[in-house]
């Protein structure tokens, strides 16, 4: 007789379910030296059992990663069998399901209450929830307290256990708690050094690491923290001299050594920090990651042809950033002249995060190249979404003002403020164009739209206070709109240009000077170099106005503001 179809089922049920308990068994068994755990109790295989398990393992395969969670939480529940409970919180993490892995560990936990795994596993799940710091506390400080031949080991997990907690300062405290029985460990005090650098408490952290070093002297890990958080609080010199000192007794530490690289590239050492990574590739050729660090130096370094090979051994290898790496070799092919190239290596960036970056690019070569209504073609996209059509409409509005037609720029920008009548985006640079053509009473009325919409939006009053200020209308009311600018936000440096300049209008040169100097200090813009130099020459102060004037021009030799600043005064 053949078997029926419900018998079946039950095999193939029978099956799965052996195959996932046995599965998660030898993970057991093979968790860092741990004893593997006495074999789960008998189930009995009832039909609605065998449903919900056949229903989870067909909605995971499908792909229905909610359903999937649901049906092994149920089998979990009814079972209480520590593989299942197992299994639903793998699933349910994957799926990012956080409740569906925190009941599922709970399962776990109290159908094997020696696991260790579900114990942590528990306690990074409540984690997620800063109301429950109490039970995340108890469950790790019996993971430590239950396995002194391990302690070592699970000081050096603490963090990774807590990092689903949004307060970083609860971490600090608990993470002190728990160590303080611990402190003849140096995993203890690696632990706290640990917790103070991700509370961005690099001199508490460095305490801390000094009490592992002092415990366990020359310890990489520890050396390693250190430097992080010597650079953290701002002494990189310092930072690279402890890892010189290191590697001068462990010359083949590969980990101290990329540290080492990655130090150099923060301090802009950037010849060096090249030197390093290449040791470090020289001993892994194939590794994509360290052809990919030498290629991005070696483009700083305008060495385009080792760029070049090394982009493409990264890319050959597999490197998962691909899309990054072919706009690096576009830009390779730009500073060549190689329009072609450019072209193509955009043109394979395809549907990736980078793709609107490329068609960006490729538009902005092909104008600059007489190539404009070509530009404007990759630019144009019927079927894009909202928010991509706007950023191809903004970058096409760019590209025709860089290129003299700022008439065409009003007129794309006022279509599309007839569909998206009050996008702030839109009216801002309509607005930037409308002055630009002198329709200063179309700009003001835009401006003040977005004003009106957004009370907030510091750059409208800076626009329009600075517009007024430069043609002289209206100083009292300029002087005021960029004083709010101003006052939402207080560091921007072209905002304190804008102040400066308007003082300078208003006749008040020393205070018009004190903030361009700041604003200058700030950010070297062109701009605010024409200005700063104006101000100065207007005290008499010519020898310094003309100092900065050409620095400015050695930096932006083709700047036409700060050009017909410097041809008008110094006639």
């Amino acid at each position: 007789m053949k078997p029926s179809s419900s018998r079946k089922l039950a095999r193939l049920a029978s099956r799965l379910l052996i195959s996932a308990a046995l599965a998660g068994s030898a993970a057991h068994a093979h968790e860092g030296g741990a004893p593997q755990p006495a074999p789960g109790p008998a189930q009995e295989l009832t039909a609605e059992t065998l449903y919900q398990f056949l229903l989870a393992e067909i909605a995971g395969a499908r792909g229905e990663l909610g359903l999937s969670v649901q049906a092994y939480l149920e089998v979990a529940k009814r079972t209480r069998d520590p593989r299942i409970a197992r299994r639903a919180a793998e699933i349910a993490l994957y799926a990012r399901n956080i409740e569906g892995a925190t009941q599922a560990a709970r399962i776990w936990l109290e159908a094997e209450p020696e696991s260790e795994e579900a114990r942590r596993l528990l306690a990074g799940m409540l984690a997620s929830n800063d109301n429950r710091l109490g039970d995340i506390q108890s469950h790790l400080a019996r993971v430590l307290a239950d396995n002194p031949e391990r302690i070592g080991e699970h000081l050096m997990e603490l963090n990774r256990a807590l990092q689903r907690i949004s307060d970083k300062d609860a971490i600090v405290r608990i993470v002190n708690r728990l160590t303080e029985p611990y402190l003849q460990h140096p995993e203890a005090h690696f632990a706290r050094a640990q917790a103070a650098a991700v509370a961005e408490d690099p001199l508490e952290g460095l305490a801390a690491i000094d009490g592992a070093l002092a415990l366990h002297p020359d310890w990489e890990p520890a050396v390693l923290l250190k430097t992080q958080l010597l650079q953290q609080a701002n002494s990189g010199r310092e930072a690279l001299r402890l890892i010189d000192a290191f590697l001068g007794q462990h010359p083949d530490s590969r980990n101290a050594r990329l540290t080492r690289a990655r130090l150099l590239v923060a301090q802009q050492q950037f010849e060096e920090a090249r030197g390093e990574f290449r040791t470090l590739l020289d001993g892994a050729p194939d590794d994509r990651d360290l052809n990919y660090a030498v290629a991005l130096l070696s483009a700083q370094l305008n060495d385009l042809d080792d760029a070049e090979r090394l982009f493409t051994a990264a890319l050959e290898a597999g490197h998962p950033d691909a899309s990054a790496i072919r706009l690096n070799l576009a830009q390779i092919a730009e500073r060549r002249n190689d329009i072609d190239a450019a072209l193509a290596h955009y043109a394979a960036i395809g549907g990736s995060e980078h793709a609107l970056q490329a068609r960006v690019r490729a538009a902005q070569l092909l104008a600059r190249n007489g190539r404009l209504d070509e530009a404007r073609a990759q630019l144009r996209e019927p079927d894009a979404d909202t928010e991509t059509r706007k950023r191809l409409i903004l970058a096409e509005t760019q590209l025709l003002r860089d290129n003299g037609a700022p008439e065409a720029a009003f007129a794309l920008l006022d279509e599309a403020l007839l569909e998206h009548v009050d996008d702030h985006d839109l009216l801002y640079e309509s607005a930037m164009v409308a002055e630009r053509l002198d329709r200063i009473d179309v700009m003001e009325g835009r401006l003040r739209k977005l004003i009106a919409l957004d009370p907030e939006h510091a750059h409208a009053y800076n626009a329009l206070g600075y517009t007024l200020a430069d043609r002289g209308l209206r100083l009292e009311e300029a002087e005021a709109l960029i004083l709010r600018a101003l006052q939402l936000m207080p560091d921007d440096p072209f905002i304190l240009d804008s102040l400066g300049w308007v003082l300078f209008r208003r006749g008040d040169n020393e205070e018009a000077l004190e903030h361009l100097e700041r604003a200058y200090a700030i950010r070297a813009d062109p701009e605010i170099a024409a200005h700063l130099g104006e101000v100065l020459w207007a005290l008499e102060r010519h020898h310094e106005a003309n100092a900065i004037w050409d620095d400015a021009l050695a930096e932006h030799p083709d700047h036409r503001p700060l050009q017909d600043t410097i041809r008008r005064l110094r006639r």
